[in-house]
């Protein structure tokens, strides 16, 4: 977006009750909570001009908002299952004008990749109005980086009627291309097969051999990429973890 003045604002969706691994968003990494090490490296981002995250209404994300307050980070508080309807009242709340998805599931997301991202849709907006690295995926599963105009965000949030689809946000977006401009950034090589998101045991103890390895949060994913290929069985800990799918 060629605006200078345009606010753009990564919105980090985090809950306490996931369904597959409760509470995995506070498991220690390093020292610090998952949702930490999700902000910190996502804030690092040059192109964002604040970094929110939005949690839900329920008590038990209360914990959140206190970490929230301790770390003096932005928030927003909303739907648990209309996860469409959060994203689009904080981005309101927030005033943005770009509107960078990120999930607190993804710890070892990588600043770059968001700058990358970011970047792509400001060069072809407003011919482009939703960009994205997992349309086709050649980059990890756990760098995933969407950014959409307020429009764009605003049209979803008014046609959607899919409960399913709300629940994970941009569905409506990339699933009807004639109604909306799209368009993916991908690698030079692709690392898809890779799995670096957290939703099971098993990748939760993936992404601990990672910062146990570093001791903090201060390398990128090339990093990692090294390290991987220095410990190939590594990636066999969490390769056959199924990934839900959005219906």
């Amino acid at each position: 977006m060629n605006d200078k003045n345009a606010r753009t604002i990564a919105i980090i969706q985090t809950r306490i009750g996931s369904t597959r691994l409760r509470s995995k968003v506070l498991e220690n990494l390093a020292g610090e909570p998952m949702v930490a090490c999700v902000m910190n490296r996502t804030s690092e981002a040059k192109a964002l001009d604040d970094t929110i995250v939005a949690t839900t209404t329920e008590p038990a994300d209360d914990i959140i908002v206190d970490l929230c307050k301790e770390r003096a980070w932005s928030f927003f508080r909303g739907s648990e299952d209309d996860v469409l309807d959060r994203y689009y009242r904080a981005a309101l709340a927030f005033k943005a004008d770009v509107i960078v998805r990120i999930t607190s599931d993804c710890p070892l997301i990588d600043s770059e990749i968001v700058d990358l991202v970011i970047s792509e849709f400001s060069t072809y907006y407003p011919e482009v109005e939703y960009v994205s690295n997992t349309l086709v995926r050649t980059f990890p599963r756990g760098l995933d980086v969407e950014v959409m105009s307020f429009e764009a965000l605003k049209k979803a949030w008014q046609e959607d009627h899919n409960p399913a689809w709300r629940e994970h946000v941009t569905p409506y977006i990339y699933r009807n291309p004639e109604k909306f401009k799209i368009r993916n950034v991908v690698n030079d090589i692709d690392y898809s097969f890779m799995r670096w998101t957290v939703d099971t045991v098993e990748d939760l103890t993936f992404v601990r051999k990672i910062y146990d390895h570093f001791q903090d949060e201060s390398f990128k994913w090339k990093d990692v990429i090294q390290l991987l290929e220095l410990h190939p069985d590594w990636t066999e800990i969490n390769r056959y973890v199924q990934q839900k799918m959005v219906q």
